[in-house]
C-alpha cells in the first residue's frame, strides 16, 4: 500500500506558469494564514493519505507542469453557507517535467507512480509554451 497519494487538478484560466504564480500572489486564493489554497467543492477521502506527504500537480494548458505540496484541507463555509474544502499548499511551486494530460473535470487522485519527476533547479524552460513542453515530452525530449 502506498503511504501517501496527490491530486491532480487543471489550473483554469491560466495560460502559463507564472499565471499561477500571479493568481497565488492575490489575496483571494490566500488563506487567513496568508498560504496559497484552492478551495474545491469535494473533501478527498483519502485524507490521511493526501496528508501523509501528497502534492496537488496542476495542469496548465494540457500539460502537468508544476506541483506543490498539500499541507493541510480547511473547511471553508461560503456566503452562500455551503461548507467546502480549502486545500492548503505549500507557497512554493516545484516544476515538474512536462506530462500530457486529456481534460477532466474536478480533480483526480495521482498515484506516486504516475506523477511527473521533478525538474532540477536550474533546468531553465520557464517561458516554454505549455504545448510545446508537452510536445517535446511526449518524443521524450524533456
Amino acid at each position: 500500500m502506498e503511504s501517501y497519494i496527490n491530486i491532480v487538478k487543471l489550473c483554469v484560466g491560466a495560460e502559463s506558469l507564472e499565471d499561477l504564480r500571479d493568481w497565488q500572489a492575490a489575496p483571494r486564493a490566500r488563506g487567513p494564514d496568508g498560504l496559497p489554497r484552492h478551495v474545491t467543492r469535494m473533501h478527498p477521502r483519502r485524507e490521511e493519505a493526501l496528508l501523509s506527504g501528497g502534492s496537488l500537480y496542476w495542469v496548465i494548458r494540457g500539460v502537468i507542469l508544476v506541483r506543490q505540496r498539500v499541507l493541510r484541507l480547511d473547511p471553508v463555509q461560503g456566503q452562500d453557507g455551503i461548507v467546502r474544502c480549502g486545500i492548503v499548499l505549500d507557497p512554493d511551486l516545484v516544476r515538474t517535467r512536462p506530462q500530457p494530460r486529456r481534460p477532466f473535470q474536478g480533480w483526480r487522485y495521482l498515484a506516486p507512480a504516475d506523477a511527473p519527476e521533478d525538474l532540477p533547479d536550474d533546468a531553465g524552460g520557464d517561458d516554454l509554451p505549455p504545448a510545446l513542453a508537452a510536445a517535446l515530452a511526449e518524443i521524450g525530449v524533456r
